[in-house]
């Protein structure tokens, strides 16, 4: 019987640390968007483990609680839900972990709300490729982060 040999697909070279693996941050993205989920897994994925992309609102609180990411990058308008109460609702049921508000809502009431449930970054979707990745650092950080500018 001949002997086969199933080589498989080169790998890329992994030049992270062990440090650096052990801190990547594992990001729950939702938004009603999927080319907004795309893209924001595109920005992240290199410095993070996007672990899960909700595209449905309803769907967030129960894959929060499931997957227990190390952040959630939240759109303030999903359709029927809203991303101010997604937070609200998950800090009530024990969410500890950091939420960063994804948006296209640049008034600063909408801001006050998001911080108010919980939030700690805001970024709009306007502003997403330069500064998203920069919120998630600062909030991982234990910073705030807001886009600007808001008008």
């Amino acid at each position: 019987m001949p002997h086969t040999h199933i080589s498989e697909p080169p790998t890329k070279p992994n030049h992270e640390s062990r440090t650096e693996q052990a801190s990547r941050a594992r990001i729950l993205t939702a938004d009603d968007n999927t080319a907004i989920l795309d893209r924001v897994s595109d920005i992240l994925q290199d410095r993070h483990e996007v672990i899960a992309k909700v595209a449905d609102g309803k769907c967030v609180c129960a894959e929060v609680e499931r997957l227990n990411p190390d952040l959630i990058v939240l759109d303030i308008s999903m359709g029927e839900c809203s991303g101010i109460d997604i937070a609200q609702q998950l800090r009530e049921q024990g969410y500890t972990g950091e939420i960063v508000f994804l948006t296209v809502h640049e008034d600063p009431a909408f801001v006050s709300a998001a911080f108010g449930a919980g939030g700690r970054g805001y970024v709009i979707k306007s502003r997403m490729n330069d500064d998203l990745g920069l919120a998630v650092k600062a909030v991982l950080s234990h910073q705030i982060f807001v886009s600007r500018p808001l008008q």
